[in-house]
């Protein structure tokens, strides 16, 4: 399957690299910071699937930061994991109350940890394969009639083009590789090459313009923001 994100922050050193190694070992792509703020810069560049944030830090503690992030337009649908110390009700309800999706309290085990963030993930990937219509530039694109419209104009394109730019647009600004696109469009049980993503990208090309799929060298495709 795909090689989700997830981005760590936590100020305890020993902890991080712990968590890097068990999600590392369960498939997952790791970026780290140690405060509030070095967190909130690495999503900004990186845009990771999920983030996984302490709260007591220094320089920006997780309560302000998940304030932060639900602000920037780029992130504020960002699955955010709470993972702390702090076992006290009211903290925990403030910090769901300011936009995290789940409160974990230390300690936990890593199979209970992993077990958390793979049912956040799985809740969020439901909520938008649920999308059927979406704006995006000058774009609708409209599932329900496998239609793409661009102001006056109508354009019909082959089923999996169609639902590789849907997938692609309705993860906008993230970067996806090609296996993560072979499984999610074409499926785990159908056999196909990487060189399948790339034929079709560039059909959707010819048709809609080379101005919205960006070719990440060496990883894959985004839909730019």
């Amino acid at each position: 399957m795909s090689k989700q994100t997830i981005l760590v922050v936590d100020d305890e050193k020993d902890l991080l690299d712990l968590i890097e190694y068990n999600l590392r070992k369960e498939g997952f792509e790791v970026l780290k910071a140690e405060n509030g703020e070095q967190g909130i810069e690495v999503a900004r560049e990186h845009k990771p699937d999920l983030i996984l944030l302490d709260i007591m830090m220094p320089k920006m503690d997780g309560l302000q930061a998940v304030e932060e992030i639900r602000k920037d337009d780029e992130l504020k649908g960002t699955p955010i994991i709470f993972l702390t110390a702090r076992s006290d009700e009211k903290t925990e309800v403030e910090g769901l109350n300011k936009g995290g999706d789940d409160y974990i309290t230390k300690p936990i085990s890593t199979v209970k940890l992993l077990s958390r963030i793979k049912a956040v993930l799985r809740r969020f990937d439901e909520k938008e394969e649920s999308v059927n219509r979406l704006d995006v530039h000058d774009l609708l694109i409209d599932k329900d009639r496998y239609i793409v419209q661009r102001g006056e104009e109508e354009f019909q394109l082959p089923r999996k083009e169609f639902e590789l730019l849907f997938f692609l647009a309705s993860r906008k600004g993230r970067v996806l590789d090609r296996q993560t696109l072979l499984n999610r469009v074409w499926g785990d049980n159908i056999y196909v090459v990487d060189r399948t993503v790339d034929v079709h990208v560039r059909k959707i090309r010819e048709k809609l313009g080379d101005h919205y799929i960006e070719t990440v060298k060496g990883v894959g495709y985004r839909f730019k923001e």
